[in-house]
């Protein structure tokens, strides 16, 4: 039987269930009522919104990951930070709820970073270098909007291609 912590009608759900209402919002009642399980069924697996929240990101967040085509790695990241950029869990957090991204930038790394770093091992052939690329990818998916005008998101995209070419060579 597979883990309810793994359970995509329930992660559905609260993917549903927050891009609907923001994750302050979003009560495990509610994830509950559209995944068809019990209350108590999901409180066993996940004590509170942000545990499920956490597991959800890092399940869309990898599935980004997972789809991208690792023989170019220069590619592979920019590509994958546009399509984290314009995955809509993404966008619903970073406009309603930003502060759940922090403790990821600032105290810890998160699953979502293990699972990453790991691809970026294997593409990079470095530990130490997947850091850096992660690093510098994360600042462009992060940051980029506050750097549009005068320049565009493409250019500013550009600009990471030409960065990462020049230090992975």
């Amino acid at each position: 039987m597979t883990s309810i912590r793994h359970n995509d009608g329930v992660l559905d759900a609260a993917r549903d269930c927050v891009l609907a209402y923001g994750v302050r919002r979003t009560t495990l009642t509610d994830v509950a009522r559209r995944a068809g399980v019990s209350r108590m069924t999901i409180y066993r697996r996940w004590p509170d919104v942000r545990t499920l929240v956490a597991d959800l990101m890092t399940r869309e967040w990898v599935g980004v990951v997972e789809e991208l085509d690792l023989a170019d790695p220069v590619r592979a990241v920019v590509e994958g930070v546009r399509g984290l950029r314009s995955h809509p869990l993404w966008r619903k957090i970073v406009e309603a709820d930003p502060e759940l991204l922090l403790p990821y930038l600032l105290d810890r790394r998160g699953a979502s970073h293990e699972a990453i770093l790991e691809v970026l091992e294997r593409a990079v052939g470095d530990p130490g270098r997947a850091r850096a690329v992660l690093l510098v990818a994360q600042s462009f998916l992060l940051s980029a909007p506050t750097m549009l005008g005068p320049v565009t998101m493409d250019e500013l995209d550009a600009e990471l291609t030409a960065l990462l070419e020049a230090y992975l060579g």
